[in-house]
C-alpha cells in the first residue's frame, strides 16, 4: 500500500510536470497524489489488461511509465470534459 501512494505520488507529479495545465486546476500535494494514484490504476488497467503487458499476479500498478502514461491520460480526459462543460467552476461565465 505504500508503494503504491509513493508510485501515485511520483507518477503524479512526472504527468503534471510533462502535462502542465492552468491555475483552475487542482493542484495540491493531496490533487496530485489522487491523480497518481487514479493515472496509477489507468496505467495499470490499459497495459496489463488490454494490451498484456505488465505483471497481473501482483499488483504493481503497471509501472511507473505506465502510470505516468495514465496521469496524462486522465489529465487529458478531465480537461476534455473541464472545456466541454465551461471550464472549472472557477470565474468562467457562458456568454
Amino acid at each position: 500500500m505504500i508503494g503504491a501512494i509513493i508510485l501515485g505520488i511520483v507518477a503524479g507529479y512526472l504527468g503534471k510536470f510533462l502535462m502542465p495545465g492552468d491555475e483552475h486546476e487542482p493542484q495540491g500535494f493531496i490533487a496530485t497524489t489522487l491523480l497518481g494514484l487514479v493515472g496509477a490504476l489507468a496505467g495499470f488497467f490499459v497495459f496489463t489488461e488490454l494490451l498484456g503487458i505488465g505483471d497481473t499476479e501482483i499488483f504493481d500498478l503497471g509501472g511507473l511509465v505506465g502510470a505516468v502514461i495514465g496521469v496524462m491520460l486522465v489529465l487529458f480526459l478531465y480537461r476534455m470534459v473541464a472545456s466541454r462543460t465551461g471550464g472549472h467552476g472557477r470565474g468562467h461565465h457562458a456568454v
